[in-house]
């Protein structure tokens, strides 16, 4: 059985790409920092947003990073180093429930490094 207070929440990192090449190039950095254990490109998606008083539309790459609670803020720091838009949405927060195997997966992201 795994004990939940040794291993750290699920947490989850959602920014968008310009394209297909930057998000699998950024998600490599992060991979081999040991900052996170997944990341899915999702695909294409449209993004309608507000910038400097406009509204605007893009075509962007969706990407969801899967890391661990107590990297979150770490990965998030380094995402916005990476990302080439001077101002990237990058939202994190930490999972209210994850399957056990998944946790014990997660745990083992230092470990690996």
């Amino acid at each position: 059985m795994i004990n939940p207070v040794s291993i750290p929440q699920a947490a989850l990192v959602w920014c968008p790409f310009p394209d297909r090449d930057t998000a699998r190039s950024a998600a490599k950095v992060l991979l081999d920092e040991g900052l996170i254990r997944c990341a899915n490109l999702i695909g294409e998606v449209e993004s309608l947003y507000n910038w400097q008083g406009r509204t605007e539309q893009d075509r962007e790459m969706g990407v969801l990073l899967k890391s661990r609670s107590d990297l979150l803020d770490s990965v998030i720091v380094r995402l916005g180093e990476l990302h080439p838009y001077d101002t990237p949405a990058i939202l994190g927060w930490n999972c209210d429930a994850a399957l056990p195997a998944t946790l014990e997966w997660l745990g083992q992201l230092s470990q690996e490094q």
